[in-house]
């Protein structure tokens, strides 16, 4: 009896464990990720929208204010990667919305993800909407710099001196793939000519609300175009 008891204890407690590593091997992103993208999933996206996709850079704004125009949609979530925008890209190309504006991959060089497989992505993203939503125009712009002054964001301030060299590569996707780069980086840095400008910045890695005027100003005639 006594024996029959352990082991069914041992047992229960076996399937709990696996119940557990199951579910959070299931889990590849955070739950803000989920709850962004589950919402995504219910709000409709159709050809007169334009799409900002990306992570926390591109979450933080209210583009539609910013443009005053209610057809662009905020696609950005905070933490995101390469493979989370991979991951629930479907409801947006399936929309086939008129523009799209992408920055992507600050995260996943803080993750020590390999660039190839960073810009293999994007292509990937870029192919997903050539194949399925072909008349959406695609805007790749650069990834902005960062500020390793700022003791917020250690692992993406070390990605410092990366950055512009991965920019190099997007570049030449966009131009292979025959979309409109932008160049956003070079209007981002201060004297150094590398380090995320202090007036645009309050962590080294996300933008203030001048930095946003700044983004705006510079992406505004494509936009509208």
């Amino acid at each position: 009896m006594k024996k029959t008891f352990f082991t069914g204890l041992l047992v229960a407690l076996i399937l709990v464990t696996i119940g557990v590593q199951g579910f959070a091997q299931n889990k590849k992103y955070s739950i803000y990720y989920y709850r962004r993208a589950t919402l995504f999933e219910k709000l409709s996206v159709n050809s007169n929208d334009i799409v900002f996709l990306g992570n926390s850079i591109t979450d933080g704004a209210e583009w539609n204010e910013l443009f005053d125009n209610p057809n662009i949609k905020n696609r950005g979530i905070s933490g995101d990667i390469t493979q989370g925008i991979l991951d629930r890209i479907e409801p947006i190309v399936s929309g086939k919305p008129a523009k799209l504006f992408l920055m992507i991959g600050i995260n996943d060089m803080s993750r020590s993800i390999e660039q190839d497989t960073i810009v293999g992505n994007i292509a990937k993203i870029i192919d997903a909407f050539q194949s399925k939503s072909p008349d959406t125009k695609i805007y790749l712009q650069s990834i902005l710099p960062v500020n390793d002054a700022f003791t917020n964001f250690k692992k993406h301030a070390a990605c410092l001196k990366q950055v512009p060299e991965i920019n190099k590569d997007i570049k030449k996707l966009a131009a292979k793939k025959k979309i409109t780069y932008i160049d956003l980086f070079p209007h981002f840095t201060n004297d150094s000519g590398i380090q995320l400008n202090e007036s645009y910045t309050n962590d080294g890695l996300h933008l203030i609300g001048e930095g946003y005027l700044v983004w705006r100003d510079l992406i505004v005639d494509y936009v509208n175009e």
